[in-house]
């Protein structure tokens, strides 16, 4: 698998720069293609699906030849792919489409959650639980159920051959607040703690809540930093409270890999992190039928 959305803005600045060496305007180079200015823009800003005839048009414009010529077609082959989330957008949610996406192919995926326990560490209780509460997010057609079904299906990238790194941060508020039901939410925690323990690529910090961060840099938001293979460029996903900010530029990046390196340092150690996960979840009572 491979993120269509990263390949759109790999293919976006691949043509930006070619034809910004060639001195070229955006208007000129529709026209001489004998494409709409908008495709052209849309292309440059990696806001359309790209139809392969359409890049191959601006290649022979721009006098793109050999190994180059090969390196952009591939590229805008592949960010014309659909990739299995967009068959579900409508019933999964098109915020967790979105995250699908930005998954698909990365190298590592670093994430604060603030508020809820991270996503792709979910039980199936537990995601059913929260997709079942947040009925201001449906659509007219969500479909809970289909919607855990898909986040399921995200997480098993972690375990997949050539799968990403996972390191997260969660605050202990997240840990703490009884966002399910304290049954579903027990195991939730020895869920997290169980992978964080037995799988060599998960990482899980829990970030205390009186402990100060240098700087005393206090996150306003749960944030994902997505890094990818070959020249592909780091994405931050912001997660807010209606929708989600897609970064991109290299300072805005770079202010979140610093402030993710901080909330690290900040953060309880590995070892010290499990064993909070399981004495919070020892506190909770078992599921009715469960041996004490």
């Amino acid at each position: 698998m491979i993120s269509t959305y990263v390949r759109r803005l790999r293919l976006a600045t691949e043509l930006l720069t070619l034809r910004q060496q060639r001195h070229m305007s955006s208007e000129a180079l529709a026209r001489a293609a004998g494409l709409p200015r908008t495709t052209v823009s849309r292309l440059e800003n990696a806001r359309m699906r790209p139809h392969p005839d359409d890049v191959i048009k601006i290649l022979d414009q721009l006098g793109v030849t050999g190994d180059a010529r090969t390196k952009v077609v591939a590229i805008a082959s592949q960010a014309g792919e659909r990739g299995w989330w967009d068959a579900t957008t409508n019933v999964m949610g098109a915020r967790q489409a979105l995250y699908a996406n930005l998954e698909a192919g990365a190298t590592s995926i670093r994430e604060y959650q603030m508020t809820l326990l991270p996503g792709l560490l979910q039980t199936a209780d537990f995601a059913q639980a929260r997709a079942s509460a947040d009925t201001a997010d449906w659509s007219a057609h969500f479909d809970p159920r289909r919607a855990v079904e898909a986040r399921l299906k995200r997480q098993r990238l972690l375990h997949r051959p050539g799968g990403p790194r996972y390191d997260v941060i969660i605050d202990e508020l997240a840990v703490r607040r009884p966002a399910v039901a304290t049954s579903v939410l027990r195991d939730q925690l020895l869920h997290i703690a169980h992978h964080s323990e037995t799988d060599p690529k998960i990482t899980v910090h829990v970030l205390p809540v009186d402990q100060r961060g240098a700087g005393h840099t206090v996150p306003r938001s749960g944030f994902s930093i997505y890094t990818y293979p070959d020249s592909d460029p780091t994405i931050v996903a912001v997660d807010t409270v209606t929708d989600d900010l897609i970064l991109t530029k290299p300072a805005d990046v770079a202010h979140y890999l610093t402030l993710y390196d901080r909330l690290v340092e900040a953060a309880l150690s590995g070892d010290q992190s499990l064993r909070l996960l399981r004495e919070t979840a020892d506190t909770i009572p078992q599921r009715t039928g469960q041996a004490a």
